[in-house]
């Protein structure tokens, strides 16, 4: 599952729901907010909620929101009154701070829970079992960090989601987006300190491998490339790789890594039979640094027109032509290119 941020401290706007509406069209099934706003009005909070919901009934999208009981009683709202609940139009909800476990196990047989996979603890499970809590209706979230310097590290989350595995809950963190950031800090809201400015597809990946089942976008926005990146890869299982260059016959054909996964290069499997750039060597023998893209010219006989892109630093060679580079910030993804992998090139926005 793949879910995204919209939050109620601003009022909502036709941005923000062509935002939405991006963003589910992108394959994002569930929304998160969060009802834990001291600053603001309760009544615009409410305000603002039942309009997004709205939003999200419309598309057939879920959203969660992140509750506590102080949070919700500021708004008039009584964690243990159904109705009033259930009045919300909330698809399930991400228990915060004060709510008795008692309380969460009788909410778990109504509707999803997501529990603070960061804090949880045997001694919780334990309870929650011995109070009849629907565990099918129970997932664990670690949150996201605000501050610079606070977020987890990925070891301690890789043994915090294997043991939350053995007691048979799915988990889920948040990547940083790359659009706008949220206040006050505006330092981005990952739940790993190191994926802070991190190519957000490229932290979904490293999240994955840590035993994330499910990945949120913590800031409220992805940017339009981002969007385009997640789009391909959800339904497409594409990577998308921005270029540095215009180079058409890159953009306009479709490519994989070879079945046989190269150690220093991706390694195009239709360079050789296309054969769309020039084979004649360059005047100028370049170096391969990390993300440059190649094609074998005719001194490398019958690799002539391969294609391929560094993922190490490579010296120059007079066999090589350089043709253009992936920009900086999708590096990442290049170690991510798996076996038989479908790559869009894309020029640089």
């Amino acid at each position: 599952m793949f879910g995204f941020s919209i939050y109620l401290n601003h009022d909502l706007t036709a941005e923000d729901y062509n935002y939405l509406l991006a963003m589910h069209n992108a394959g994002f099934s569930t929304l998160f907010t969060s009802l834990n706003i001291p600053e603001d009005d309760p009544d615009l909070v409410l305000k603002r909620l039942k309009e997004l919901t709205k939003w999200c009934q419309s598309l057939e999208a879920a959203i969660i929101a992140d509750v506590s009981r102080v949070g919700l009683e500021k708004l008039g709202i009584a964690i243990s009154d159904s109705e009033q609940i259930s009045s919300l139009n909330l698809t399930g909800l991400r228990i915060d701070a004060g709510i008795s476990l008692s309380l969460v196990a009788k909410l778990s047989k109504t509707m999803p829970i997501a529990l603070n996979a960061s804090t949880i603890s045997e001694k919780d499970i334990s309870e929650l079992r011995m109070y009849g809590a629907n565990f099918a209706h129970l997932q664990a979230w670690h949150n996201y960090y605000p501050r610079p310097e606070t977020g987890l590290s990925a070891e301690w989350l890789k043994e915090k989601n294997t043991w939350l595995h053995q007691a048979n809950l799915q988990t889920m963190a948040f990547i940083p987006g790359d659009g706008l950031k949220r206040g006050p800090i505006y330092a981005s809201l990952p739940t790993l300190e190191k994926q802070r400015q991190s190519n957000p597809l490229a932290a979904m990946f490293e999240l994955k491998r840590l035993g994330c089942d499910h990945v949120f976008v913590g800031d409220a926005s992805l940017s339009s490339d981002s969007i385009t990146a997640f789009t391909n890869y959800i339904k497409q299982q594409a990577i998308t790789l921005h270029v540095d260059d215009n180079l058409p016959e890159l953009f306009e054909n479709e490519w994989h890594n070879r079945p046989d996964v190269a150690r220093d290069v991706v390694r195009i499997a239709e360079g050789r039979i296309k054969q769309l750039f020039d084979v004649e060597p360059q005047i100028e023998t370049m170096p391969r640094p990390i993300g440059t893209i190649t094609c074998d010219n005719n001194r490398y006989l019958r690799y002539q027109g391969e294609l391929q892109i560094t993922k190490r630093n490579l010296p120059a060679d007079d066999r090589v032509n350089v043709l253009a580079k992936i920009i900086e910030t999708d590096l990442p993804l290049l170690k991510e290119v798996a076996a038989g992998q479908k790559i869009i090139f894309l020029p640089a926005s």
